[in-house]
């Protein structure tokens, strides 16, 4: 009778273990995953702040720029798709097709971007305009907001990814619908325009 007692309190302490350690392996991959959540949402302030930065540069320019109808077609619809991916994202941060789909959109809008201020910066008025300059500013600032956002983002989930993916978090993670998070990839515009440096 002892040893029945004894051997149920060993299977009890190692059932306690288990369910101890499963839920601290929970918890860990669930404060990852938070992370990787919140610093897709500061990528997120940021690239609102580009969104909107975007159509006042258009509008600056459009006097100047009349002759380039096509450049500055391209910018406002690729700002706009650029966004409505960012939306999606912002949804679900890390999924894989959001983020590739956001990582597509952002390099569509950045070689607009870059043919836009190619050819504005070849234009002494515009780059005179107090306005426009004022803008450029801004906008430098913001990419450089957004570039250390995506890089805090992509540490995020790779921390994330390798928690996953270690013993015996990854039991927890395939139990628990803990997926896998994508990076934020932009890939750079096919063409290379020369840009004006921004002030």
């Amino acid at each position: 009778m002892m040893s029945l007692v004894v051997s149920l309190g060993i299977l009890f302490a190692m059932a306690a273990g288990v369910i101890l350690y499963a839920v601290s392996g929970y918890n860990t991959l669930a404060t990852s995953r938070d992370r990787v959540k919140n610093a897709f949402a500061q990528i997120g302030v940021q690239l609102r702040r580009r969104y909107a930065l975007i159509p006042s540069l258009v509008g600056t320019a459009r006097d100047s720029l009349q002759n380039e109808v096509e450049v500055l077609e391209a910018v406002i619809p690729a700002c706009d798709a650029a966004e409505c991916a960012a939306v999606c994202a912002s949804e679900s941060p890390g999924a894989a097709l959001a983020m590739r789909a956001l990582g597509d959109a952002e390099s569509v809008l950045s070689g607009a971007l870059g043919q836009f201020l190619g050819v504005a910066g070849q234009r002494y008025d515009l780059m005179a305009n107090q306005e426009m300059l004022n803008l450029l500013g801004r906008l430098t600032t913001t990419e450089q907001k957004i570039a250390s956002s995506r890089r805090a983002y992509n540490d995020a989930v790779v921390t994330y990814n390798r928690t996953r993916k270690r013993f015996p978090a990854s039991l927890v993670a395939n139990n628990f619908g803990f997926a896998a998070a994508e990076l934020f990839v932009v890939r750079q515009p096919a063409e290379n325009v020369a840009q004006p440096v921004l002030v």
